[in-house]
């Protein structure tokens, strides 16, 4: 059911929700979190459908802000919307659409519609603060989910994170490399890790999940790592070849949609492996099971990125590669 309250305040749509819930017989006992997610108004829907996915492994509450900075009509005002049953499954929504100067406060308009007692999950889908911790939202929330893939110059983006990092920020181009690493981690046991000599990735110039698999095999190696990217009209999009070199050979995952991903080893067979793209939802979920700081995301937003900007060379904006001190990149290809 949907409930529609124009014109409203927090009390009355809390005041509202409890009626509802008491009416339909439900209780907000069995949700675990409350997820406040930020967006631009009439952006919300897919974000929502992927909360509500996520809510049948996670039951929660899910809090949607939107924000008009000029009130077109009305002055000032507070839109609301609850959503229970059907479609929402295990969540309750309530989504809130704040008009003019209704929208500087955004902590209060929030604060009253928490779940008590349980922890509180926010998530940018879209553009992010630039420092998400420190941002209205950001100090209620014990996790802050940002979407670098979502910015306007993603690759940039992971800048703007590693200076305003604080545990507990995430980047959902993290998340989407979570089959990689599993891939990779599987391949690369620590008698195979040793003997790696540089590693060269290919992918998307426009892919930040390329450089952030870049920057965590430059933390795990500390080998020269070789960025290849390509711009998407040459038919790259996101990561498509790791290739780990050693002396005994190369290991070669590679990945070409939407056929399984191939990955050769030294003196192997090729194998597939299933390596498919990951939606938003699976991308939610994973994130909503982690309650505190991801400390590897951690070091790889911070110390991982700065030692793969810093210490492997230069950016060649002109061929979109990344040359490490002391390889040639002719041997790459």
């Amino acid at each position: 059911m949907i409930y529609h309250y124009p014109n409203t305040t927090v009390s009355a749509l809390n005041k509202a929700l409890v009626t509802i819930r008491d009416t339909a017989g439900s209780s907000a006992l069995g949700r675990v979190l409350t997820l406040v997610i930020a967006t631009e108004p009439g952006a919300a829907e897919e974000a929502i459908i992927a909360a509500e996915g996520a809510a049948r492994e996670h039951p929660l509450r899910v809090i949607v802000l939107s924000t008009v900075s000029v009130s077109v009509s009305g002055g000032p005002h507070l839109d609301g919307e609850i959503r229970l049953g059907g479609e929402s499954g295990p969540s309750e929504v309530i989504l809130l659409t704040a008009h003019g100067t209704a929208a500087d406060d955004q902590e209060a308009l929030v604060t009253g519609l928490l779940l008590p007692d349980a922890p509180v999950i926010a998530w940018w889908p879209g553009q992010a603060p630039e420092r998400v911790a420190q941002s209205s939202l950001g100090r209620i929330a014990a996790r802050r989910i940002t979407d670098s893939r979502a910015q306007p110059a993603p690759v940039e983006d992971l800048s703007r994170l590693s200076r305003g990092y604080t545990p507990g920020d995430s980047d959902l181009a993290w998340t989407r490399l979570t089959l990689w690493r599993n891939q990779l981690a599987a391949v690369l046991d620590p008698p195979a890790s040793a003997t790696v000599t540089h590693v060269d990735i290919e992918g998307a110039d426009d892919s930040s999940s390329v450089v952030l698999l870049a920057a965590w095999l430059k933390l795990q190696l500390q080998v020269p790592v070789l960025l290849l990217m390509s711009t998407r009209e040459s038919g790259a999009a996101g990561i498509y070849r790791v290739r780990l070199h050693s002396a005994t050979g190369v290991v070669d995952l590679h990945r070409s949609l939407p056929a399984p991903a191939l990955l050769n080893q030294p003196d192997q067979p090729a194998q597939n492996v299933s390596l498919p793209r990951r939606s938003l939802l699976e991308c939610l979920t994973e994130e909503l099971r982690h309650q505190g700081a991801d400390t590897l995301y951690g070091d790889v937003i911070t110390s991982g990125l700065a030692q793969l900007l810093s210490s492997d060379g230069a950016w060649d904006h002109n061929e979109n590669t990344r040359i490490p001190d002391g390889v040639d990149p002719y041997a790459y290809v």
